[in-house]
């Protein structure tokens, strides 16, 4: 008989995991629609009474977000102007209520190639933090989302928090994103980038990055080279080019082909660079 548990505390969550596998359960806009007209038949772990894994906090320079964070805590949230691309993903994910609902570590655990939440997060520098009785550790965006459904995330482990670098405060980030639609709309192509320039107005630091044309959103680790040194000026956009998108792998399916993908990314990303230098 499948069991249902919601601690309040996160090491009795941790003691749960440890002695066996279960759903983790937080935000549930994955988790119910994947089982419509079925009983629910495994063991849930709710952490969403888990009051020290919600919120946003400024820690070390930059932000810890805690794995139950909502989105609509996120777009409330005082944040930097670094973070804008991040809320302005937040708005992108589903409607209001999905909003209200749905967190952060969620959308990073469900791992879907078109989740609205990663290129941001990704483009920043962001960490996932993972807490077991063990103890915690962290990994790297990039390596913790493995493909499309699958995460590093081990069977007695909890993601229990979301932690972003420090940028300066001449640091400025934007997130485009195209669909059928303008909204409540799954992405044909994304992209985020940020952009940390010098006293000078040159790039010092960047980082762009681009979902939903390959199995994991990917950062543009060329093109961030390629743009370092370079005049913030509306012409950046054009120091962008298809061979820096080389390691993306668009596929064709009911919302675009591979080749619109590719070229629908190449333009959003010049379309990022250029309004961050506007």
């Amino acid at each position: 008989m499948a069991s249902y548990l919601r601690p309040e505390l996160l090491a009795d969550a941790l003691s749960a995991l440890a002695g066996g596998a279960r759903t983790v359960l937080a935000g549930g806009t994955d988790f119910y629609p994947a089982r419509v007209g079925r009983l629910v038949d495994e063991d849930v772990l709710d952490i969403t009474a888990i009051g020290e894994l919600r919120g946003v906090r400024a820690e070390r320079g930059g932000l810890r977000i805690g794995a139950t964070t909502t989105w609509s805590d996120l777009l409330a949230a005082p944040l930097p102007p670094w973070c804008r691309a991040l809320q302005q993903a937040a708005r992108e994910v589903g409607g209001v209520q999905i909003q209200n609902a749905g967190t952060v570590a969620g959308n990073l655990c469900n791992a879907s190639p078109a989740a609205d939440g990663v290129p941001a997060l990704l483009a920043l520098g962001a960490e996932v933090e993972l807490a077991s009785v063990a103890g915690r550790r962290r990994l790297p965006l990039g390596e913790f989302v493995l493909g499309n459904r699958r995460t590093a995330r081990g069977p007695q482990e909890l993601v229990s928090a979301v932690l972003v670098p420090p940028w300066s405060e001449r640091a400025r980030s934007v997130f485009l994103k195209l669909g059928a639609r303008r909204y409540l709309v799954i992405s044909i192509a994304m992209v985020a980038a940020v952009i940390e320039p010098d006293a000078a107005g040159r790039v010092a630091r960047c980082g762009v990055a681009v979902g939903a044309c390959s199995a994991v959103a990917q950062r543009l680790s060329a093109l961030e080279q390629a743009l370092v040194g370079a005049t913030l000026d509306v012409r950046i956009g054009a120091r962008a080019h298809q061979e820096h998108l080389a390691g993306l792998t668009p596929i064709d399916d009911v919302r675009g082909t591979a080749e619109y993908r590719a070229d629908a990314a190449l333009t959003l990303v010049r379309r990022a660079l250029e309004s961050l230098a506007a």
